[in-house]
């Protein structure tokens, strides 16, 4: 471990486990503050692409920092064994949590959104696509705030714009990532929208039984409203859902865009928060 890191935090429990290592609560004396901190085993990045992603993971989060919808970064510390990265501490709750419990109603799930949006804006004006957008990398804290995290998997468009690699979860990710093409931001809005009909529904619009059946269906991309599941839901909400999850990147809403939409400018078709 680092000596620099053990000079000024003191690491407590952990709190989380990965692929690469883990997460723990961690005290700052200097600041009487908790924060978390993410130490990395550099000996299990054998894959040069693993490697070169989670080295990728505090630069991307120094450069997007501070939005209050992003994990905030404060320190990083470096060894030829671990790479420790030292982030704001989120609730343990995270989005995954609260669609488990049921469908979310349409003025929470527009809350949300919104926040979500916002941060993918934020991140897409710094060329940044964060390549894996689903409800587990969503915190929530008591007061309905996001915050979202794991840059572990984002890329930097550069001046070209676009970039390639099969990289995201299989319910979330966008048809052009399946298909082998060069792709855009945009795949991070297409991700959103499938968290917003996960919300809505309570199911992810594509599934299958194995990851292969997933990405053929991602791949189809039949967006589709089951009557029995959507009977509540608003057609603004639909609409929505239409001009995120669309197949045709040059039709597809930019976050911006997203933001913009009415239901999300209306806060859903629902008078108050649950």
């Amino acid at each position: 471990m680092c000596e620099a890191l053990k000079n000024n935090y003191e690491l407590c429990e952990v709190i989380g486990r990965g692929k690469f290592g883990t997460i723990s609560r961690c005290f700052s004396p200097s600041s009487n503050s908790f924060f978390a901190c993410k130490v990395i085993d550099k000996a299990l990045l054998t894959d040069p692409l693993d490697r070169e992603c989670l080295q990728n993971e505090p630069k991307f989060m120094t450069l997007l920092s501070p939005h209050q919808n992003i994990v905030q970064i404060y320190n990083v510390y470096e060894t030829e064994e671990f790479l420790s990265i030292v982030m704001e501490l989120c609730e343990p709750v995270t989005l995954y949590d609260e669609i488990l419990q049921g469908p979310v109603s349409e003025a929470r799930a527009a809350v949300y959104m919104k926040q979500l949006l916002s941060a993918l804006a934020h991140c897409h004006r710094f060329g940044v696509v964060h390549r894996d957008i689903k409800p587990e990398n969503i915190f929530l804290d008591s007061r309905n705030k996001i915050k979202l995290g794991d840059f572990g998997s984002a890329d930097w468009l550069g001046e070209v714009g676009t970039t390639t690699g099969l990289v995201g979860t299989p319910y979330y990710v966008a048809p052009e990532v399946v298909m082998g093409m060069e792709y855009n931001e945009k795949v991070d809005v297409w991700s959103a929208g499938v968290v917003l009909y996960t919300m809505l529904a309570g199911i992810p619009p594509f599934y299958g039984e194995t990851a292969a059946e997933i990405f053929e269906a991602v791949v189809r991309g039949n967006l589709r409203f089951p009557t029995r599941i959507f009977r509540s839901v608003s057609p603004a909400a639909k609409d929505l859902l239409r001009k995120m999850i669309c197949r045709d990147v040059s039709r597809r809403f930019s976050a911006e865009q997203a933001l913009r939409h009415p239901w999300i400018l209306n806060g859903g078709e629902t008078a108050s928060m649950d």
